[in-house]
């Protein structure tokens, strides 16, 4: 994952912050846990969101535990954790598989080979628990490699690829809600996948690597183009957002969703007008 999708601190309460960070060190134990310090690794902010919002959702029961790790050594911290963590851990791990054997077969990376094959046994066990959801995995990044290989130019069709692959993610039960569920996480792909080309275009450039917002980029309205289709894509996901009963840690949801997606978008837009670029 990009790591797009994360609070905006300065806007949320202090509690909810402690929350937050206590569903994210949930994660982290789980990932720790269940799949060594390889899983730990592929821990993200984006799938901190998918579990409280499927928490809030679900009303699952949460168990607060204390914890003490690498990173917080001499002083135990809080961790929430319920079902809803152990579901976004097996997507967390099936998605890191998939990219790390993609890098392999893509760039022969021997850490991309060394990180496939240590994961293969557990990507193979989530794939009988969650068939739909890594066969959906499998062929989107598929349809995204093959896009990139044919050095596809509309971001609409590229960007589909991982809305697509994020809206089975967000379906966790086939139910009354999986249709607003799949369009959140559909919208909120599509977003990641768009701001994420932005943010690398420069580099890309440089570097001589494919990104779809290349042919635009010398246009007197690509900045203007790319900021209508982010609002675009996060109007959307929010409008199905909010047809969802939440309300467990709406406030959290509401910062990440109406804020704190922007925070990287704008971090960069001051440091390019400080720049004077």
């Amino acid at each position: 994952m990009f790591g797009y999708v994360n609070i905006y601190k300065p806007e949320l309460k202090m509690k909810d912050f402690y929350k937050y960070k206590a569903y994210y060190c949930g994660l982290c134990k789980t990932l720790k846990d269940r799949y060594g310090r390889l899983g730990q690794m592929t821990l993200s902010y984006d799938m901190t969101f998918l579990i409280i919002l499927l928490t809030s959702l679900y009303e699952s029961n949460t168990v607060r535990d204390q914890n003490r790790c690498i990173i917080h050594p001499v002083k135990k911290h809080d961790t929430l954790c319920n079902e809803i963590t152990e579901y976004v851990t097996d997507m967390n791990i099936a998605l890191s598989y998939y990219h790390l054997l993609d890098d392999w077969q893509d760039e022969k990376s021997i850490a991309g080979l060394a990180g496939s094959r240590a994961l293969k046994r557990a990507h193979k066990k989530i794939s009988k628990k969650y068939p739909r959801q890594c066969e959906e995995i499998k062929n989107s990044l598929q349809r995204l490699n093959e896009c990139e290989k044919n050095h596809e130019t509309n971001i609409d069709i590229v960007s589909r690829c991982f809305g697509e692959l994020m809206a089975e993610l967000f379906v966790y039960r086939q139910d009354i809600w999986e249709e607003n569920l799949r369009k959140v996480g559909f919208y909120l792909g599509k977003f990641i996948y768009i701001l994420d080309a932005y943010d690398d275009l420069e580099k890309d450039i440089k570097n001589k690597s494919y990104n779809p917002l290349i042919t635009i980029y010398k246009t007197t309205s690509y900045e203007e183009n790319c900021i209508n289709m982010l609002t675009m894509m996060m109007a959307e996901a929010t409008k199905e957002f909010e047809k969802l009963p939440c309300l467990l840690d709406i406030d959290i949801l509401r910062n990440i969703l109406y804020e704190g997606v922007w925070t990287k978008l704008n971090t960069k837009n001051q440091r390019n007008e400080k720049e004077g670029t």
